[in-house]
């Protein structure tokens, strides 16, 4: 079910207080939420030595978040700069932050060995010989291409930009020997959102199988293996959630049977960024506006730019009229915002109660990639972000953008320059 149902006790009592105070729309986070959703990952992978999560920093990048993470003892996935300088900020050290980058330019690679550098995640071979300084510790990507299906939202391995191929692995380990490397890891990402555990049993198989093979091949000892991200949360009240008990326990299995076969295991670790922050946030945003013509319309005061996944997958996120819960569905609506794209609706056809002006709607499960993919299409900004705290109080974690940020990039010291010949 979308946004638990402690989520909403806490929450939707006090919604109108909070829009009162700050306005709308905004994003809230369950602090409550994080916690325990972190505390039970822990708990379902104890039995994997050396178990850790690193947090999606592009899920939800928030300095506030991160901090909770980093407060859990969780590590910080990273794939930009700014992300690096946030989770520095926080005091990560080197082997607390997995540096997973795409297309790596040579500022990237300088950046992320300063300040004692960070476990290098290199996403192609030919990244190798780029990386200026060449770490001791070091991971590649390993993309499975035709070995595996991808789903719906990351896609068929072999059409992905992501990883090195199948036939390339044993290679790229024994190049960055050659470079110095002297201690190993081993990463994977093929799914994204999923609800169906055993695939995530099948990856910890597969990543398992590689670290063997390039053992065998040259001797290496994986430190750890890297199931990335992927697990997926209910979005829709009919889906079952992931069933991480059954996971975990089949994934320990399999590291059992490798520690019993080789004398040792590696460690696991994970990416979650969607499965630890996505239920426990939501947008608020007022009605402000009616509209009958083909269809019943609500205009609310959030749109795409705030919230883009149902716009850009078309995915469904659970609506609440706040105040209304129990009321009867008997209207048909198109929940939309007010920018210039016809796709700039939140709910297409959604059967709701009816909507006053006034009325403060929760869209659920905002907490993952959704003010972090917002954007400043048609001068639309981006909302606050707020935190509900464990003790009730509500904390402004960033604070709505403006227009004096809009402009900003248009503030520059003029630089005209013309080229030779022109």
């Amino acid at each position: 079910m979308p946004m638990s149902q402690s989520f909403k006790d806490r929450l939707f009592p006090v919604a109108e207080e909070i829009a009162a105070h700050y306005g709308t729309p905004f994003h809230i986070y369950d602090e409550a939420g994080i916690r325990e959703t972190g505390e039970n990952l822990k708990k379902a992978f104890s039995g994997i030595d050396g178990f850790r999560e690193y947090f999606a920093v592009k899920a939800l990048p928030n300095l506030r978040i991160l901090e909770i993470m980093k407060d859990m003892g969780f590590g910080f996935d990273c794939s930009s700069i700014p992300e690096l300088i946030m989770s520095r900020q926080l005091g990560a050290k080197a082997e607390d932050i997995m540096f997973t980058s795409n297309n790596t330019d040579q500022e990237e690679f300088r950046f992320a060995e300063q300040d004692g550098g960070c476990i290098l995640n290199l996403d192609d071979i030919t990244l190798i010989d780029k990386v200026p300084n060449f770490p001791e510790l070091v991971c590649f990507r390993y993309n499975p291409g035709p070995r595996r299906t991808g789903n719906v939202i990351i896609g068929n391995p072999v059409e992905a930009k992501y990883g090195v191929t199948h036939e390339q692995v044993v290679e790229a380990y024994r190049r960055a020997q050659e470079r110095g490397a002297k201690r190993f890891g081993l990463h994977t990402m093929v799914a994204s959102n999923e609800l169906d555990y055993s695939y995530m049993v099948e990856t910890a198989r597969m990543v398992l199988e590689i670290a063997e093979m390039v053992e065998t091949e040259l001797g290496i000892r994986f430190e750890f293996v890297n199931i990335g991200g992927g697990f997926g949360i209910p979005y829709q009240p009919d889906q079952q959630p992931l069933d991480v008990d059954a996971m975990s326990k089949e994934i320990t299995a399999l590291f059992d049977a490798f520690k019993a076969k080789h004398g040792y295991a590696p460690a696991m670790v994970m990416e979650s960024g969607r499965y630890m922050a996505g239920p426990h946030g939501c947008l608020v945003t007022a009605a402000i506006n009616h509209k009958d013509t083909y269809r019943k319309y609500i205009g609310v005061d959030a749109c795409m730019s705030a919230l883009m996944r149902p716009a850009l997958y078309e995915a469904y996120h659970h609506i609440d009229v706040i105040g209304k819960e129990g009321a009867s569905k008997s209207e048909l609506y198109d929940v939309v915002g007010s920018l210039c794209e016809n796709n700039d609706k939140f709910a297409v056809q959604r059967e709701l109660p009816p909507i006053d002006e006034g009325d403060l709607l929760a869209i659920h499960d905002s907490g993952a990639h959704g003010h972090a993919m917002g954007f400043q299409y048609n001068g639309r900004l981006r909302p606050m972000e707020l935190l509900l705290r464990i003790d009730g109080s509500v904390e402004l974690i960033r604070r709505a953008e403006t227009v004096e940020d809009y402009m900003a990039t248009q503030e520059f010291t003029q630089d005209a320059f013309s080229p030779s010949g022109a």
